[in-house]
This record gives C-alpha cells, structure tokens and sequence, in this order.
C-alpha cells in the first residue's frame, strides 16, 4: 500500500504539471512548489524562535483553524507560527496573513521531501486541521516525538479508515497524539478501530463565526445605502452555476420586495454574466457601485474576495450555494447573524447543516419551485421567521468554546517547557 501511496502521489504531480499550462489552478500549484523547499530554508534559517506549525488543505480549512492560531499565538508570543496549505485557493487569499510568521505550500508527501521539511522547520507541536493525512510527513513527526494533534476533525463509516483494507491509513492516524473530533459519533468509530487517543472538542469554526458575529461591523458604506429603504435583504452566498436555475424564479419574482445581494464562489467573467442575466439591468457590479447608483438596483454583485462573512449581517434570509454539485458551502457564517437559510440537497456531509435543517432553520429544497415554496412560508410570517432567528443564534453560540478546549487540553498535556522537544 506504501508503494500505491507513493506512486499515486507522483502521478497526481505529474499530471498537474502536464495539465498546467490549460488549468490556472494547476498552474499555481505546480509554479508554488518550485524549488519550494529551498525557499523554506533560506527564509527560516536566520530565524531560531520556537515554531508550531499549522497546516490546512485550504481557505476552508485555514477559518477552521484561525481561531486556535490566533490563541496560540496570544499565549504563546514567543513562538512563531508556520502555516502551510495544499491548495493554491488557500495559500493565494492568507499567504500574507499577519497571525502566521511564515506561510509556505506544503511540499508533496515523499520521504525525501518530508524529512527535509521537517528538519528545516523543526516543529515543537504540529496541528492538521480537519484532515489531509500524510503519511511520510506523520511518520517523521512520530519518530522526532513532536506532538501532532488534528483539530475539528470528523469522520464517517464510509471512509477508508474503517474499511477491511484500510489498515495503511488507519496507522497515519496512530501517528496522532490526539485527534480532536466534532461530534461522539466520529470519536466512536475512531474508538472500533483502536484509536482511543480522541475526545470531543466540537468544531472551532462556532468559535469563528461567533466572534465575526459579535465584533465591531467593518464599514460597508456601499451595502448600507443598498439596504437604506429598509428592503428585506436575500444574501446569496457562494453561489455555483448550477444554483442559479434554482434561483432565478426567486429572484425575478420578489426583486420588487426584497433586495439581493449575491457572491459567487468563484469570481470570473463568466460567472458573473450569468448572475446578471437573471435580472437585466437590475444587477449592479460591487466594483462599479457608487453610493446613489447602488440605490437604484435590486441586486447588487459582489465580485471582490473576502466580503461574503460581513455582508450576512445585512440579510434577513439567506442561501448558501454548492449544494447541488460537490457539497455546500460555509452555512455557520450565516447562521450565526440568524438567517433563515435554504440551499440544495447535497448537505449530509455537514453536521452543522445537518444540525439547522433538524432544528428547523435551514431548508433543504430540490427545486425553483420548492424553494419558493419554502421561501414564501417564512416571509409570509414574521412569526416564524424571528423563531428561526432566535433558534439559529441559540444553537451557533452552544456550540462554540472548541478553542478553549483544545488549548486547555494543550496546556496541561503538551505546552510545558519540560513536555516541548528542543
């Protein structure tokens, strides 16, 4: 099985090099890893402060993470932190994040490339966020006895941890001091195949949106005089193509009653085309708005990176896009300022979505037309709307506190001058 790991490996390597020049993405990805590990020693090897090193798959991930950095870091300003990421979508957007000494791309997992990361970096705890198992990179973490823990991890019976065949990945996870799950189920199937140094801290990412939820709003002077009429507010949230069928009879219906504000997951020339083509001349670009020209629109365009968690704060009802391709996007964003949320039927990876839908304040639909139907009982009762407001806030500020867990556990089991290796 290492033998397949490590072939797959290069081919998935060497497939994105051959595929560069047509993919943006492969292209970043190929051009960030060039010569990468002797960017990393240059830019460490002045530096002889104590490292933690953090890594996550991708933007996602890295808001998952955020707010144990950010505590890590206020109680332990000595130490600097190393934040790598997989993806170029997440290393593109924080590889200036000022929490983070140092941001790099992860090197691929080979055994050569992992023992040179290690010994440049020389780790005294390294956290993975989520997933993203390497095999050759946690087993030299083992073998230096650097404390290695996972955080907001979650799992489900259909992974290959707990197939008959999954022993190779079943012995990455051993490698783990300890994997700090979101829910009891995960932590139960963890417990049937042996690995018993897990526990609940829940996902850090409540702590997140909690603490966005609750902080001074960053001025917005554009949505603010979008939202000036006292118009109930629709927040589109990372909307796919694929989602806009479904919304666009929602849109064209209501735009004389509600306002629209929409973010596409991804931002291209194309994509945005297609959001104004659901309501012509009505849609307005973000970048071309002007105070007294936004007022005039029904739908406003967000087409900058990094707004979409300030601008649910405008919303009374909210959608949240993916969910009817690979999977939903971010829904606690949302959650946490108390919207109403409706999005497609492919949620069931998600707990917290999971979680909203079984407690009444999400709605899953499979259609235009049950989305409208959806829609159209909450606006038409206030009632009801506000007790999803009261139920969405009550259940997102439950949930929070993972931070202060996991570093309470850190604390007592790891962060001791006498417990850190050298």
């Amino acid at each position: 099985m290492l033998f397949l790991y490590t072939i797959g490996l290069h081919l998935y390597a060497l497939l994105l090099r051959l595929v560069a020049p047509f993919v943006p993405k492969a292209a970043q990805w190929v051009a960030g890893r060039r010569g990468l590990l002797a960017h990393i020693q240059r830019t460490l090897q002045a530096d002889t402060a104590p490292r933690v090193w953090f890594h996550c798959a991708s933007l996602g991930e890295f808001e998952q993470g955020r707010p144990l950095m950010e505590a890590y870091a206020q109680r332990h300003p000595d130490h600097k932190i190393v934040l790598t990421f997989f993806s170029p979508s997440g290393y593109s957007v924080r590889q200036g994040w000022p929490g983070a000494a140092y941001v790099f791309y992860l090197p691929l997992d080979t055994r050569r490339n992992a023992q040179e990361f290690l010994d440049i970096v020389r780790p005294r705890l390294a956290v993975f966020v989520k997933y993203e198992f390497w095999h050759y990179l946690l087993a030299g973490l083992r073998q230096r006895g650097i404390p290695t823990i996972c955080v907001s991890a979650i799992f489900r019976p259909n992974q290959v941890f707990f197939k008959p065949w999954g022993g190779f990945y079943r012995r990455m996870l051993g490698c783990f001091t300890h994997l700090f799950t979101q829910n009891e189920a995960s932590t139960r199937l963890l417990a049937h195949i042996g690995i018993t140094q897990a526990s609940v801290a829940g996902d850090t990412r409540f702590d997140t949106v909690v603490r966005t939820a609750l902080a001074a709003p960053a001025a917005l002077p554009l949505l603010e005089a979008f939202v000036a009429d006292g118009a109930p507010v629709f927040i589109i949230g990372s909307s796919w193509p694929d989602d806009l069928p479904i919304l666009a009879p929602l849109v064209q219906r209501y735009h004389g009653q509600l306002r629209f504000v929409v973010a596409t997951h991804e931002i291209s020339e194309a994509n945005l085309r297609l959001v104004e083509a659901m309501l012509p001349d009505q849609v307005v670009r973000y970048s071309r708005a002007t105070a007294t020209t936004v007022a005039t629109q029904r739908v406003l365009l967000i087409d900058n990176v990094g707004l979409l968690s300030q601008l649910y704060r405008f919303g009374s009802y909210g959608y949240i896009g993916g969910a009817f391709g690979k999977g939903l996007h971010n829904t606690l964003e949302a959650a946490a300022f108390g919207l109403p949320l409706f999005f497609g039927p492919a949620y069931g990876k998600f707990q917290e979505a999971i979680d909203l839908v079984e407690l009444g304040c999400a709605f899953p639909v499979r259609s235009g037309k049950e989305l409208q139907a959806a829609f159209a009982r909450l606006y038409h009762d206030e009632v009801a709307r506000l007790r999803v407001q009261d139920l969405s806030l009550e259940y997102v500020h439950q949930k929070a506190g993972a931070t202060t867990r996991i570093m309470r556990w850190l604390d007592a089991q790891v962060l001791h001058p006498d417990r850190l290796p050298s």
